[in-house]
């Protein structure tokens, strides 16, 4: 755990200000210390010799003033700088894993705690630690040019001490940084298993499994108390021995100072000053020790919130490897409203297909850690219309509609799509209304959302519930059917504006009447937008454009099987094949 990461300032540039006046404000207080030593040292040399008390004393209470007015001036930038810092790297974050390949993404628990506990936990690292980690490195060095001027047996006497603090420091906060490490997991386990708990707790109390499950997150809440004990105690521990040492090394100064003035060989002036110094000389660095242990969770937390927005691809590529997929930026056609890229999703990039239309070339994609590649050396052309994928099971089909929402990256080959909107296999509703849950990302007005919930078949459904559009909803619909959370999906993308629409087992959880439904529905949508849709079923077949054909012609590669055949149907092109 490195004291300062300069990755910080590069990530979040908007850190580099109140970083930068927390600092100054921090050297400005030193400064005025010193002041203030030699303006209180006159003060008492002026009551002891009788001599006019008007200036000096002038002087120390405008210092003290001085003083305040910094030390106030320091705990709102601090705070500013604080909140600031955090809601850059959280946004940074949110930004970073909008765009990253889906396999190098953190588990939901673990990201949720990250985002969150951890960017929270970075705010007195940089509010408090940072500042006073440069006010460290710049006072005692003043403080010492000061005593050598006054008194350089003081001078001495600190420079040989002063250097013990920081070797003891970096002693201890060796075993504070494991120590925190162990406790940042333990915070990171607890979240991700408290999460997984709750998401389960309705089948957990169904099959009597919840008590277990109690005992389960009370153990790993012991282990993270533990490890927040043990680390509490090496900072009391540590905090301890840096004082003890600094104490000891401001009585050596004391002492030779008194022993000095009793024998009549220093001036009480000089002495009183170097007396004052001292103490400001080790005062930076016990501090610096103190807010290392207040700021180690955020020191741990920052490093992991840098490694994630580290720009390296997680996934190795050769240099052959396509650039990722840049925002689609065409214009739409009329029928269309027009949309930007769905930032969730990363947008794919342009190139010479037209407007509303999906090219595919060669394209190759291998889950990370596996040798084979699930999808190998694909083409698809898709237009204007309904594509349905169909294939068994393991074969690629939910893969490849990741990759043309540009949640993962090819290997090879090039994917180029216009802004799209995704309704995958699990969709998910978040708590709060249904109004809420039908409009994230594109408003609309209650007529609208009527019209599309009376379109998907669960206006009845929703003009039942208590409030209608303003019923809550559970976590992830909680209280609806399997049926009905996939309708109301539907109901999302019917309004959602963009010109592609990928579609993952849209009749899933449907009766033979409501998949029927849903299937007129998806082909009334595909009359004015591009339409990709995954299925095991028939329905959708019958009113397919264009039909795709995955299977597994061995355990490492997909083949595209024609439907039909023609002079001007390519076997590796599946757009303009199987046309219905």
């Amino acid at each position: 755990m490195k004291p300062f990461d300069p990755r910080l300032l590069r990530a979040v540039p908007a850190a580099r200000r109140p970083v930068g006046v927390l600092a100054a404000t921090g050297i400005a207080s030193g400064v005025t210390t010193i002041a203030t030593a030699f303006a209180l040292s006159a003060v008492v040399v002026a009551v002891v010799e009788g001599t006019d008390l008007a200036s000096p004393l002038t002087r120390l209470l405008g210092l003290f003033v001085v003083r305040a007015f910094l030390a106030a001036t320091t705990e709102r930038v601090a705070a500013w700088a604080g909140v600031s810092v955090s809601s850059a790297l959280r946004a940074a974050l949110l930004r970073r894993w909008g765009t990253v390949d889906a396999d190098a993404r953190l588990e939901p628990g673990a990201a949720v705690s990250l985002a969150t506990a951890g960017t929270a936990a970075v705010e007195p690292y940089a509010a408090r630690f940072l500042p006073t980690l440069v006010t460290a490195a710049v006072v005692p060095v003043l403080a010492i040019a000061t005593l050598v001027v006054v008194d350089w047996p003081s001078a001495l006497v600190v420079a040989l001490t002063l250097p013990l603090l920081p070797v003891f420091a970096a002693l201890i906060g060796k075993a504070t940084a494991e120590s925190t490490e162990r406790r940042w997991a333990a915070l990171a386990s607890l979240s991700g298993h408290f999460l997984d708990v709750v998401r389960g707790l309705p089948t957990l109390v169904t099959y009597g499994r919840a008590h277990r499950q109690a005992m389960t997150v009370r153990e790993v809440s012991d282990r993270h108390r533990r490890a927040t004990m043990e680390t509490l105690r090496i900072a009391f521990l540590s905090s301890a021995a840096l004082e003890l040492l600094a104490t000891i090394s401001v009585a050596i100064v004391a002492v030779t100072v008194g022993l000095r003035l009793s024998h009549g060989s220093m001036a009480l002036g000089a002495g009183l000053v170097a007396i004052l110094l001292a103490p400001e000389a080790y005062w930076p660095v016990r501090r610096v020790g103190a807010e290392y242990h207040a700021a180690a969770d955020g020191a741990v937390a920052l490093d992991a919130v840098l490694g994630q927005l580290d720009p390296t691809p997680a996934r190795a590529e050769s240099p052959s490897t396509p650039a990722p997929n840049a925002a689609f930026g065409a214009e739409l056609t009329d029928r269309t409203a027009r949309s930007r890229p769905n930032a969730a999703f990363g947008g794919a990039a342009p190139g010479s297909g037209r407007v509303g239309e999906v090219r595919v070339a060669g394209l190759t994609y291998a889950y990370a850690g596996s040798p084979a590649p699930v999808v190998r050396d694909l083409d698809l052309v898709a237009g204007p219309g309904l594509t349905v994928v169909t294939g068994p099971s393991g074969v690629g089909k939910s893969t490849l509609l990741d990759l043309l929402a540009g949640l993962r990256r090819p290997g090879a080959g090039t994917v180029e799509a216009p802004p799209s909107h995704y309704v995958t296999q699990r969709p998910f509703l978040s708590t709060g209304s249904v109004r809420q849950a039908l409009t994230i990302g594109h408003p609309a007005t209650d007529d609208q959302l009527w019209e599309a919930l009376r379109a998907v078949g669960v206006d009845g459904v929703v003009a039942a519930l208590p409030g209608g559009l303003s019923a809550d909803l559970g976590d992830d619909g909680f209280g609806l059917s399997a049926g009905q959370r996939q309708r109301l999906a539907l109901a999302r993308a019917w309004l959602a504006p963009e010109t592609l629409l990928l579609l993952d087992e849209p009749t899933a959880h449907l009766d033979p009447e409501g998949a029927e439904h849903v299937a007129a529905l998806v082909a009334e949508l595909a009359e004015r937008r591009v339409v990709v849709a995954v299925t095991h079923r028939d329905e959708l077949l019958a009113h397919a454009d264009h039909h795709l054909v995955l299977a597994a012609a061995d355990a490492t590669s997909l083949e595209v099987i024609p439907e039909a055949t023609s002079p001007s149907t390519s076997p590796r092109t599946a757009g303009e094949e199987g046309d219905r």
